[in-house]
Formats: structure tokens, sequence, C-alpha cells
């Protein structure tokens, strides 16, 4: 059983794309998946994640707070004025503005630390990274949309605590009570989080571009160029700002990483929730979980590649 969730894990880029795909051209096959199944789908995810937690990943912060505090700050300082910048310099409309801000103002994606492994990064680094940027993204999530896009839209910052505060922190901290009182639950219930993920993310993809096919396809081009953008932006500044520091190359790969990687699920389900007027702004989260995953996918085959040469 544990060969075929790997397997499938591994595939998730595949089932990514297959389900958009299918939903872009046959909206009514995924219709059915709207904002409630989105929030409890992604909601679960965070919980699966929080399975998989025990007190020594918190006590690894203090055998590297350096690289801990460089990579959160590189998190919530690079990825939000990438954001910025990506939508000033080409010119995007509201929603789409708001959607690319709001993905760059998110947390960590949980895709990281496949990545961070498939790389040969530091794997306890990135869970760590992924850990802290989620746990505070209640704080840090609406506080950069407000500030980077309250020009454009009006932003409920209190909700999005709130939302914020339901999806992740709620979530997360019930896997970690469970991992503490119930280790065994939790190891049988947490074998299953990886592959829930997956579904989780590919289900909210599908939902919502059925939802958004029209947008999308009159916006295709901007919204896979902003993405992509966005991206390589995060992977390219948070390795360069971790070698400015002389971190060891392990370090730089991770850094780049989860900065490079956002939380695209959760940037969906905001945006479904407190942006539901603008279809683009839920969209940009989809196509960021695309097109980070192919990003990543081929820097850790080219870090790999290095490794062995």
């Amino acid at each position: 059983m544990k060969r075929f969730f790997d397997w499938f894990n591994n595939l998730y880029p595949v089932w990514l794309v297959s389900l958009a795909t299918v939903a872009f051209f046959w909206p009514q096959t995924m219709l059915w998946f709207d904002k409630p199944w989105i929030f409890w789908a992604l909601a679960a995810s965070m919980l699966g994640m929080g399975l998989t937690l025990s007190l020594d990943d918190f006590r690894a912060i203090r055998r590297m707070p350096g690289a801990v505090a460089l990579g959160f700050g590189a998190q919530y300082t690079i990825m939000p004025l990438c954001g910025w910048l990506v939508a000033t310099l080409l010119q995007l409309e509201t929603g789409l503005a708001v959607g690319i801000i709001l993905v760059a103002s998110c947390p960590g994606g949980m895709a990281s630390n496949m990545i961070s492994y498939l790389a040969r990064a530091n794997v306890a680094l990135s869970v760590i990274l992924t850990l802290c940027s989620t746990i505070l993204a209640f704080f840090f999530t609406p506080f950069w949309t407000s500030v980077l896009a309250g020009s454009r839209v009006p932003v409920d910052v209190l909700g999005m605590c709130l939302s914020a505060l339901q999806l992740t922190v709620a979530p997360v901290t019930l896997g970690v009570l469970i991992r503490w009182l119930l280790p065994k639950t939790a190891d049988r219930i947490g074998a299953c989080g990886p592959t829930v993920a997956v579904l989780a993310f590919t289900l909210v993809t599908g939902g919502i571009v059925a939802a958004s096919a029209e947008a999308i396809e009159a916006n295709f081009g901007k919204l896979a160029l902003a993405a992509t953008l966005l991206h390589l932006f995060g992977f390219s500044l948070g390795y360069a700002i971790t070698k400015l520091f002389r971190y060891p190359d392990s370090i730089a790969r991770t850094v780049s990483i989860e900065v490079g990687m956002q939380n695209g699920g959760m940037a969906a389900a905001l945006a479904k929730q407190h942006f539901a007027a603008m279809p683009l702004a839920a969209a940009a989260g989809v196509f960021s979980g695309v097109m980070q995953n192919i990003i990543g996918g081929l820097v850790a085959a080219w870090w790999k590649r290095r490794n062995t040469e």
C-alpha cells in the first residue's frame, strides 16, 4: 500500500494538469466542487501536515535559528513584493493582480518538502520553514494583501485573519495534539497525509478551473506569464540572498524552494471566500500551483544532477 501511495504522490503534477484540463474543457464535471468543498479539502490537508509533525520538529528551530529566520523573513518579504512587482510590470487587471499578490502573500506550500528532498536540499529545514510560515499566515497573509492590494480593492483583513486561522492554524494544531496524545493513531492517519494533500489541491484546482473556465480562457496567457514570473523570481532571489549570507548550498537550495513555492490551494480558497466577484483571483492560485510544481521539478532535477557530477 505504501508503494502505491508513493507512486500516486510522485505523479502529483500529472493528476493536477490532467484534472485541470478536464475541468477546463468540460466544466460540468467539476462544478460540484465549490466553496465549502474547497475549504474542507484544504483544512484536511493541513490536518495531515499537523499529524506528521512532532515536538522534535519544533525543537529543531533552536538548532538552526539563523537559517530559519532568514528563510522565514525571505518568504514574507521577497514573495509579497515580487507579487506586487509582477502585477505592476504586467499591468494586470484588478482581479488577476489581487490573485497574484494574494498567492505571493501566502505561506510556503507542502509540495516544497518533496521538492527539497528531490533537490538534495535540507528537508528538516524545509519542514520547519513550511510549518513556521503556515502557522503565522493568519497575520502575514492578510497584512501583505491589504498593504499591496488594498489600493485596488477593499480587503477584509479581520475576515481573512479568521479564515486563515480556520484553514491553517486550527487543523495543524489539532494534528500536532493528536500526534502528541495519540501517536499510534497519528501514525496510521498521518501516513495518508501527503496523499490527502495531493488529492485536496488536485480537486481544488479542478473546481476553480471549472468555475472560472471562461475567465481563464480569456486571460490564459497573462495568467501563465504572471505565475511563471512570480515563481522564477522567488526561486532565484531566495537562492541569491541565502548565498549572500554565505550559507552552504544545501541551505540555499532549501530557502530557494521555500520562497519559490507557495500554498496555491490556500490562496485559491481565500480568494474564493473573500474575492468571490473576481474569478481570476482564485484562478491565479490554481496557475501558481501548476507552474511552481513544473519549475520546482525542473530545478530539483538540475540540482540533483549537479550532485552526481
